[in-house]
Parts: C-alpha cells; structure tokens; sequence
C-alpha cells in the first residue's frame, strides 16, 4: 500500500544511543541540591529515621557530616539545611544565634567540603516554640505572624549563617519585605557577595506535611494562610516573584513542584534570573509509598518527575532523591 509523506518521528527514537543524542532536557549533577535537617543533639553521631519520608533522617553533625561526604563522592554538588535545635521559644532565637544549629552544620561542612555549595533555610519555624514562621502578638493564640516585626530577626538570622560560611541564604518564610531587609543587613555587614535563593512562590501546600516530622515546625494553632499563598492563584505568584526580584532576590523558588509545573514555567518565562523548584516531601513519600508497593519503577518515576520539573523551566531542584538520582546518574552515563 503507498502512503503518502509524513513525519516519521521514531527514526530518532530506534536506540537508546539516538534518543540521548537528541534529547531536549536532561537533569545534571549540578543541577540538584539535597536537603538534610541537622539536629542539635549530645550526641553527634545521633541519626532519626523519618517514618513518613522512608530513607531520609535527622542528623547530628558527625553523621552529618559522613552523609554529606558519601554524596560528594557520588556528585552531590550543593546541599541545603535545615536545623533542629534543643530548645525553641517565642522569638526564635536559636535561628539567629551564632551557635544555633544550622550555623553549626554550615561551620562544619565549610571546613570539610569548602568546594560544596551550602545553602542555608532563613526562618524561625523551626526554633519558634508555637511553629510560625515569625513572630505574635503577645498572648494572641490566632495565628497571625507580625510581618515587620520578624523581618529584623530574619535579618539577623540571614547574617549569622553568612558568618557560619554559607554560601547562598534562602528566605522561606515568605514574609512581605524579607528579600529586602535580609540584601540590606547582609550588605551593610560585609556579605554584599552572599546571594538570596529567596523562596518567592510558596504555595500553603498539603504536600508539606511529612516536613512536619523531619523539622519538627508544625504551628501548635493555627495554619500559615495568612502567609503563604493560596494554591488557586497563579497572577499572584508573578507579583510575588516580581516583588522578590526588585527587592534584590538572585534567584528565585517555586515550591512545590509537581502539582505547580504550570508556575515554574510562568516564572521562567517572566525572569531572567535562576529558577528554583522544591520537590517537596509529600511529593517524595508519594513516589516512595508507590515503590515500595511495587506500583511504580522508582528510578524511572523518580527521573521523570525530576526531568519535568527541569524541562517546565527549572533550572535546579530540591529533592529528597538528589541522592538517589546521583546514583541513577552513574549507573546510567557513568555521571560524574
């Protein structure tokens, strides 16, 4: 039978070889950025495995610090942190004292990996004794954080993790002014070279809870609508990233990921600068509960939700799998 001309589009797909060759998007190395929770503990070679993120733990700083190693060894490029301190109280102090727990970690992995990028978690969620992401009115149980108020104590807490050798600080409280007041101290104490990966499209996400158990910051009352953005709204989302780049953001956060591909492609089309996506940890204990019920390949599920996310416009991501996708990485190109 003839048939006329038509697009034969699987002459490029007839190998393995040939689909690497013209493939359009692909996750790198470099490209991803692993978060570990750091605890303040007596025990340096303490580890807490999270029951709802299934792999990923709580660390003290020796074991930290040995974790981090071996995914250097496999790649691992940049890694972010956040902390778990030994005591909280309304102010948050332990996020902004020299000695606080993510100062600590960053302190240590400096000295030992001074090539990693460390990237540091600006907000007092964690060190907060109700779980706000700043700072209430005294005797007021309604949740609602005071904005200017908690912009001086994430100011402070930006400059102490620049002092502690961070490298990138990354405001996620998503307090209106933040990028501003933390560029401003941050300037003003010598660390005018210090970026701000600043969290600027936040979404109040349902993915978010297993981050409850890993960081231990869930609000006591309340909830954080006030604050994070609502998930219907996507014209939002650009006056946000747009009040965060004009504040003096270097690079920009979309978070969550998956279930916001739609506003990582907005925000790559609408900024020049770096794109950022969280793939957060309900994204992660998704995939894991799928695998270890044998519903899904997690290598393959794992590679393809990070390959959409790069190719909706990011260009680097947060993910529980930096790890195991480093792995994958080398099995498959023999990466790095």
């Amino acid at each position: 039978m003839d048939f006329p001309e038509f697009f034969r589009g699987r002459r490029l797909r007839r190998s393995e070889a040939l689909r690497q060759m013209v493939r359009e998007t692909e996750v790198r190395p470099q490209d991803l950025i692993m978060p570990y929770f750091a605890v303040e503990h007596d025990d340096p070679d303490f580890i807490k495995p999270l029951n709802t993120m299934p792999g990923q733990s709580q660390f003290g700083l020796d074991r930290l610090e040995k974790r981090v190693g071996q995914a250097i060894s496999t790649g691992l490029k940049a890694v972010l942190l956040f902390g778990i301190p030994k005591d909280k109280d309304e102010q948050g102090s332990g996020a902004y004292s020299p000695d606080g727990i993510v100062q600590q970690a960053a302190r240590r992995l400096k000295d030992r990996y001074p090539e990693l990028v460390v990237v540091t978690d600006v907000c007092l969620c964690e060190y907060t004794s109700h779980g706000h992401c700043g700072l209430l009115r005294k005797n007021d149980e309604s949740g609602e954080v005071l904005n200017d108020a908690t912009l001086t104590l994430l100011a402070r807490a930006a400059v102490s993790h620049a002092r502690a050798g961070a490298d990138v600080v990354a405001p996620s409280d998503m307090m209106d002014g933040r990028v501003m007041a933390i560029r401003q101290a941050l300037d003003e104490n010598g660390f005018s070279h210090i970026p701000i990966m600043s969290y600027a499209v936040k979404y109040m996400s349902g993915f978010y809870g297993p981050f409850g158990e890993a960081a231990e910051n869930a609000p006591r009352f309340g909830d954080r609508g006030t604050y994070q953005m609502d998930p219907g709204n996507s014209r939002e989302a650009m006056r946000e990233a747009s009040a965060d780049a004009l504040e003096g953001a270097d690079m920009l956060m979309v978070k969550p990921a998956m279930p916001y591909l739609d506003i990582i492609r907005m925000v790559r089309d609408s900024f020049d600068l770096p794109v950022c996506a969280y793939q957060v940890s309900g994204e992660y204990a998704m995939l894991k509960a799928a695998s270890q019920n044998k519903w899904l390949d997690e290598k393959r599920a794992v590679m393809e939700s990070l390959t959409g996310i790069k190719r909706a416009g990011a260009d680097m991501i947060l993910t529980y799998f930096a790890e195991d996708a480093l792995k994958y990485m080398r099995e498959d190109y023999g990466t790095p």
